[in-house]
């Protein structure tokens, strides 16, 4: 019967031709209203809605992503080897955010990891391909070639943090200068008069923004920036281990310790345990992120908050406005920095 709905019963599923039928319109205008597309008035828009129900159409995800030149994917990309993206907690916390945002869309989420040039050829010519929608790009160093390719190939891309101070892709990134200078001009503030500092790899523009806030607070203290006091490291645990043996041998007397990370100054800590030095009685500790390895230290880390989180839903939003089309490739290109807040424990 003409006004019943149509179950499968070998007839097979209904098509986008029938649904055009029922309502009394073209196969492009039914289209138009699945895509949720405006120029269409409400009496047709009513008319393919009651077609649809009645016939019980539904539409082929696939094949709407192909006619759309869509891929209905994202790419988290993070050039990093297993054992950070297990061990840092900053990574685990960008994948959650990134997948609470996903999670009310159509989209797929594909987690690729960089570990070897091979990979990083085979992934750049994937991305090629647009096999995905857009990509959202996490721990970049300053000489990745990923950005520019992306740039090039024009695919829809966010980073986590930027590569400098010019970055051009979208980007959502921490007060990363700001936070760092609340965390030594805390240590000052407590009367430590030997504050040194554990950077990350400097070819990230994160790390160099964390050591300009600490020279900042240091100046602003009327104190010399003495380049003993400070040791670089690679945001893990071993790195801030070498860099805190690498600073008492240097500097002995430092009485204060900022590590660019909570994961940095977790290895700080052993270290200073180790050579008989007590937190924060003989030395105060300060960390950034203020992670789950913060809170669970012994004594527990004052540190540097950061939405860390926050930063992956942040960047599924920009990424989104740029795969809609919503952002005007021609201006200003979208650049979020969201706000740290200095989380005050007993290491300090």
């Amino acid at each position: 019967m003409a006004g019943t709905r149509r179950h499968g019963g070998g007839r097979g599923r209904p098509t986008l031709e029938e649904v055009a039928a029922r309502a009394g319109v073209g196969r492009g205008t039914v289209s138009r209203v699945i895509n949720g597309s405006p120029r269409v008035s409400d009496r047709t828009r009513t008319a393919v809605e009651q077609a649809v129900a009645e016939l019980g159409y539904v539409p082929n995800r696939v094949a709407r992503a192909l006619a759309a030149n869509r891929a209905d994917a994202v790419a988290l990309v993070i050039p990093e080897p297993e054992t950070r993206l297990f061990a840092e907690p900053y990574f685990s916390d960008i994948i959650r955010g990134v997948g609470a945002e996903l999670a009310d869309t159509d989209l797929q989420l594909l987690l690729t990891l960089i570990r070897t040039p091979k990979e990083r050829q085979r992934l750049a010519d994937y991305l090629s391909a647009h096999r995905v929608d857009g990509v959202l790009l996490v721990s970049v160093h300053a000489d990745d070639p990923l950005p520019d390719l992306l740039e090039r190939i024009e695919m829809p891309a966010v980073l986590s943090g930027r590569r400098s101070a010019h970055e051009t892709v979208p980007y959502v990134d921490s007060d990363n200068t700001g936070g760092a200078q609340s965390a030594v001009e805390h240590l000052i503030g407590r009367g430590r008069g030997t504050v040194a500092t554990i950077t990350g790899p400097l070819d990230m523009y994160v790390a160099q923004c964390r050591l300009e806030g600490y020279h900042a607070a240091v100046r602003a203290a009327g104190r010399e920036v003495d380049p003993e006091l400070v040791a670089s490291a690679d945001f893990t645990e071993e790195g801030g281990r070498r860099a805190m043996r690498q600073l008492l041998s240097q500097r002995p007397d430092l009485d204060g310790v900022f590590a660019a990370s909570d994961v940095m100054a977790a290895g700080a800590r052993q270290v200073l345990r180790e050579n008989g030095r007590g937190v924060p009685d003989d030395v105060a500790l300060v960390g950034f992120e203020d992670s789950a390895v913060a809170r669970h230290m012994d004594p527990p880390l004052t540190s540097v908050r950061q939405a860390t989180e926050e930063m992956g839903r942040a960047m599924v939003r920009v990424l989104l406005e740029e795969i809609g089309g919503r952002s005007d490739r021609t201006a200003k290109r979208p650049q979020m920095v969201l706000p740290t807040q200095l989380v005050r424990r007993e290491s300090s």
